[in-house]
């Protein structure tokens, strides 16, 4: 009876329920079990099964990219036991009088050994920059649901193969550089791949989606740290082994759950604007759009004029047709798009500007990734562990800021007028974090906080929904075979700023002060501001003329 009363608690409207117990074949294995047994269970069990594939892609692509930081975070842990000063420890029986490294892991005992340290994360940051143009182009060709599990596994098995390290007593310094560039080339895999399912599953207004989304770097970045420093000083290598752990069991749920796309399950994401679109004059829809990132409701369906479009037909379609079409029409759609290169990408208004804007702002937050924590413990009087939990406090301003500009994005539809609005507030930020910082522990917070909104929020913005918007862009005719590749370009190019970032905020600050770090990111967030100034006098220039038509024209009565 209580079956029976869950099974009635699951009906809706009849045009947007199906039965549970009509298993689709083309499903991955994961789905197919599920609908098995809850028609088996249940079998007058009824649900909205686009609403259901929508929530399930954003848990899986949540977690799958959750576990991605989750694996890159035990190297900074890490570090600080791979070479620390080790004339404030007691030496064990054996060891000479005066010997300052005991304690380190050869190669890094050595007087070099920061500079081995960067090196590591250079390994990782330039090979993840570099392969990342090439992880987009393969994304668009291949099933991204083997392309998303295999990224995974062999992401898994570099984290493995650091941590073996110490278990096998590796003392090798290419070994290591070796590993971090490997994980480096798997973990492209992850942005593009995950970028591209909820971009293919979300038409619409994507910023609040987005912006809720991204939190999993930053709650990876934060589990990731919590994972490594628990066993860091007892066994460092299982700093590397769960995480790698946690992210193979991932990848496996990957491969049995996830749909990539929604034609695969005969799904077909609804067309929103269709009134707005049919209440305009023919030769308006002819006119080329003039707004840079183009109407964002046009993620995800056909161009009317494609030669992908279906025959226009006189009824009105109904509800259930445009929600799912079996049958030749996805086949046959499937078949007739094909992925964009390269070249045509980077020829999207748009790209180049953001990419350029990404590239200066994912340099100033990577910078504040690695270097935070050093810079806390020399700025104030709090321990490295205690310096290390404070620096979660960027994360945490991170996640509200990449909600509050998905937000701003979604209701103002100009997101190159949100990225600035958040460039212009965040150099005073900076200065203001680098001048009172250190005043009291209240402070730094409160400071640290608003730091990480301004730097993270346009950052989490162009990677996320910018990036869906411009690989749906109407200039391609409504082919979404770019959502991975436009991807790639702008995240990639951030990621060489990324990999700059650190290295150069090391250099400065041996060469001269923190305050000379700080010029240098508040000049990096000028220039990321400038980029996108085109962009913003074409949002402008929108807004204007939809308020000219919209305002009430007065006519003069004789």
């Amino acid at each position: 009876m209580v079956l029976g009363a869950l099974c009635k608690g699951f009906r809706r409207k009849k045009h947007y329920i199906f039965k549970m117990n009509g298993v689709s074949k083309d499903a991955p294995l994961g789905i197919q079990w599920l609908q098995k047994i809850s028609g088996w269970l249940c079998p007058r069990l009824q649900i909205n099964r686009l609403r259901w594939y929508q929530a399930s892609v954003l848990g899986l692509t949540y977690i799958t990219y959750m576990t991605y930081h989750l694996t890159r975070k035990p190297i900074s842990v890490v570090k600080s036991v791979l070479h620390r000063n080790c004339s404030a420890l007691v030496p064990p029986p054996g060891v000479p009088p005066g010997d300052d490294t005991w304690c380190d892991w050869p190669p890094f005992d050595t007087a070099e050994a920061n500079a081995l340290l960067g090196a590591l994360d250079s390994a990782f940051l330039f090979s993840y920059a570099a392969a990342m143009f090439v992880s987009g182009l393969i994304a668009e060709r291949v099933d991204l649901r083997y392309f998303l599990s295999l990224g995974m596994l062999v992401s898994a098995i570099f984290c493995y193969l650091f941590g073996v390290g110490y278990t096998a007593g590796i003392h090798s310094i290419s070994y290591y550089l070796l590993v971090q560039a490997g994980a480096g080339i798997a973990q492209t895999t992850g942005w593009p791949g995950t970028v591209a399912v909820v971009g293919k599953w979300f038409g619409g207004k994507k910023g609040l989606i987005f912006g809720i989304w991204n939190s999993h770097t930053s709650l990876g970045n934060i589990l990731g740290t919590l994972l490594a420093a628990a066993f860091v000083e007892r066994d460092w290598s299982l700093s590397f082994i769960y995480p790698a752990l946690a992210m193979g069991v991932a990848g496996g749920l990957v491969f049995l759950f996830l749909v990539p796309e929604p034609k695969g399950v005969g799904l077909v994401i609804p067309d929103r604007d269709a009134p707005s679109r049919q209440s305009r004059k023919p030769e308006d829809e002819e006119e080329p759009s003039q707004v840079i990132v183009g109407d964002q409701a046009a993620s995800l369906r056909p161009n009317r004029h494609s030669a992908n479009a279906p025959s226009p037909h006189p009824e009105e379609p109904s509800e259930t047709t445009s929600l799912l079409r079996r049958g030749s029409s996805s086949s046959s759609s499937s078949t007739t798009a094909s992925a964009v290169s390269l070249s045509r990408a980077l020829r999207i208004p748009g790209v180049m500007e953001f990419s350029l804007s990404l590239f200066f702002a994912k340099l100033v937050s990577y910078t504040f990734l690695y270097w935070l924590p050093l810079y806390i413990a020399t700025s104030t009087n709090l321990t490295p562990k205690q310096s290390g939990e404070l620096s979660t406090v960027f994360d945490a301003g991170g996640v509200a800021g990449a909600i509050v500009a998905g937000v701003l994005a979604d209701l103002t539809t100009c997101p190159g007028l949100v990225c600035l609005a958040f460039y212009a507030l965040c150099a005073p930020a900076l200065f203001a974090y680098q001048t009172y910082g250190a005043i009291s522990y209240g402070v730094n917070v409160c400071l640290l906080v608003t730091t990480g909104v301004l730097v993270n929020g346009p950052y989490a913005l162009i990677t996320t929904a910018v990036s869906a918007e411009l690989g749906t862009h109407s200039s391609l005719a409504g082919n979404s075979q770019a959502l991975a590749t436009v991807t790639a370009i702008i995240d990639g190019t951030g990621s060489v700023g990324a990999a700059i970032g650190p290295m150069l905020a090391g250099v400065v600050s041996s060469a001269g002060s923190w305050s000379h770090v700080f010029y240098m990111l508040i000049a990096c967030n000028v220039f990321a501001l400038l980029t996108l100034t085109r962009i913003v006098r074409s949002e402008i220039l929108k807004l204007r003329q939809e308020r000219r038509l919209a305002s009430p024209r007065l006519v003069r009565i004789e």
